[in-house]
């Protein structure tokens, strides 16, 4: 029999889903037996990944996204399993991963009238007043099927909304009787369910902004996540090369200027300093950033000319939210980019400002290649996150690709590692912690031949859902390497608390109950639960050997690899 699911299936195989990331209850016999019936009958449907946490499965499709760039589904039970998403819902919305979330709900009928009417206890107790209402406000769209007849309309009209600009997680919902109903099957449609085109400048902006970038002294480019999109990369880097301008990135999400380039300035995070180029440079172009800076602390001269482009450029998700620019352009950024180096083949460009821009801040990235170098030395006695980071650098190659979750060392992961690959890094784009496990398994989901290696605080570490994770990574066979910088508790309340009470109570007390002590066995938590081979590693003349072992149990053994690596205590 030809059921609503039946059709909910084809038209996930319709818009490229390869992986439904499932948390199977009492809500989903219709999708059940429709997934039973078609490989019964070699019908062609997504692989159902089966996971334990709800979480880690939302993770896991927002890393198979950002390592292949094709939306994928979540299906969860009803109100339970939709709360229970909880911080990945937060993380893929802020971080603009596009997918579609499909959860089930209480039968609508208690007396038998029609299939799949209420037949266990729990079916009263989860119906509630408005599931949908419980995500609606992180959702790109959400919808209620009420009726197989248009089912495949409603699926692509959600990864229509998932994947048009700015992108983001969707949701829909459908009880039991819904799901069992018989259906005819209708024609493939979904290319006529495209994404909506990437948005350009207007030509009033373009002439706007390339006039300012040219005539600049100083100009700066700020960007937090450009390299979301790879093919944005080459233009940034193109612009930047032409004019001779900075480019410096906030919390950064992605690599999205080569490490290595003399015009790249390196990251900013909560540092409580000033950023000397912001502050020097008289034209800043934001393009593709959440929080180009932290005004409190580090931020532009007043006198700075702002420009914005970004296809969420209102933040229309932030109630609080401005960097005073004087033009405030809705675009994507690679075909933004594009214009501008249209626009400036037509213009006549001063080549010995071009050329003492460039002089200025190579000088200011060799300034900065000194400073971390200094901080890359094999230190005496405990090990520090800079040299394992330089150390992870030293090993890695080009199927390296890193899932970032590192929380009080991010900047540390980005500035040591030195990235020079577009689409080599990912971060969740939020602040739920939790990502790090269930992203790297959908990372080598969708790359297979790819080394992935997870690096993640001890304490984003047990938010990660470790017995789900590694179980999953073993029984898919999606083997990372998982590095838990451990210092031993949460470090960041810690540092937000002293950053506003520096002389406070708190500065001088013996402890603020952020402390893990005693410490878990990571190690022995991944190997019960996937076969992980492990290591804690507490001398700094241990690293090498220790990176070199995990990454050849990652790749020959093809099972999980955990470094429990131990830092000063927090």
């Amino acid at each position: 029999m030809y059921t609503t699911s039946s059709a909910f299936l084809d038209a996930l195989i319709e818009h490229g889903v390869s992986y439904i990331f499932a948390n199977l209850g009492s809500d989903h016999p219709a999708l059940v037996e429709a997934i039973a019936e078609a490989r019964a009958a070699g019908r062609k449907i997504p692989d159902v990944v089966t996971c334990p946490n709800e979480m880690v499965g939302m993770s896991a499709a927002h890393g198979f996204w950002q390592a292949s760039g094709v939306a994928q589904a979540v299906v969860v039970h009803v109100e339970c399993g939709t709360q229970a998403l909880a911080g990945a819902v937060h993380n893929a919305a802020k971080g603009r991963a596009p997918m579609l979330i499909f959860a089930g709900a209480s039968p609508f009928t208690q007396h038998g009238e029609m299939k799949g009417s209420r037949n266990e206890f729990i079916q009263w107790i989860q119906d509630v007043h408005d599931q949908r209402g419980l995500v609606r406000g992180y959702m790109r769209y959400d919808n209620e099927l009420r009726t197989g007849k248009n089912v495949k309309e409603l699926v692509h009209r959600a990864l229509q909304f998932a994947n048009s600009d700015p992108k983001g997680p969707t949701y829909l919902m459908g009880a039991r009787e819904v799901m069992e109903e018989e259906v005819t099957p209708t024609p493939d449609d979904a290319a006529r369910w495209k994404a909506i085109e990437p948005a350009a400048l207007g030509m009033s902006s373009l002439d706007a902004i390339g006039s300012a970038l040219l005539s600049a002294k100083r100009p700066l480019i700020v960007t937090s996540f450009v390299g979301r999109n790879p093919a944005a990369v080459a233009p940034l880097v193109r612009l930047a090369e032409a004019l001779g301008i900075g480019v410096l990135e906030s919390v950064p999400n992605a690599m999205n200027f080569p490490h290595d380039h003399p015009l790249y300035l390196g990251n900013q995070w909560n540092q409580p300093r000033q950023n000397q180029d912001l502050a020097e440079a008289d034209v800043v172009l934001v393009i593709d950033s959440d929080v180009p800076w932290i005004p409190t602390v580090s931020k532009p001269a007043d006198d700075a000319r702002i420009f914005h482009i970004d296809v969420d450029p209102l933040k229309e998700q932030m109630p609080l939210w401005r960097i005073n620019a004087e033009a405030v352009c809705r675009a994507d950024a690679a075909t933004a980019l594009e214009q501008l180096l249209h626009w400036l083949d037509s213009k006549i460009v001063d080549a010995a400002q071009v050329e003492e821009r460039q002089q200025h801040y190579a000088a200011r990235h060799a300034e900065r290649d000194d400073e971390l170098g200094v901080l890359e030395v094999m230190p005496v006695g405990t090990i520090t996150p800079e040299y394992f980071v330089s150390r992870l650098r030293a090993a890695q190659d080009d199927e390296m690709l890193f899932v970032n979750e590192a929380i009080s060392n991010y900047h540390t992961v980005f500035n040591h590692l030195s990235l020079n690959t577009p689409g080599q890094i990912f971060t969740s784009g939020g602040g739920s912690l939790g990502y790090n496990g269930g992203a790297a398994i959908g990372v080598k989901l969708a790359r297979p031949d790819a080394t992935v290696v997870a690096l993640t605080g001890d304490g984003s570490f047990m938010f990660t859902v470790p017995s789900s994770v590694h179980w999953m990574a073993r029984r898919y066979e999606a083997p990372f390497l998982q590095v838990i910088f451990n210092n031993r508790g949460w470090k960041s309340p810690k540092l937000s608390t002293l950053a506003v009470h520096p002389d406070g109570f708190a500065a001088h007390a013996n402890g603020l109950d952020t402390s893990f002590d005693p410490a878990p066995d990571y190690v022995g938590i991944a190997k019960a639960s996937g076969n992980a081979w492990g290591r804690q590693i507490v001398d700094p003349a241990q690293v090498d050997e220790a990176i070199a072992e995990a990454l050849r149990v990652v790749r020959e053994e093809k099972r999980c690899a955990v470094l429990d690596v131990w830092l000063d205590h927090h």
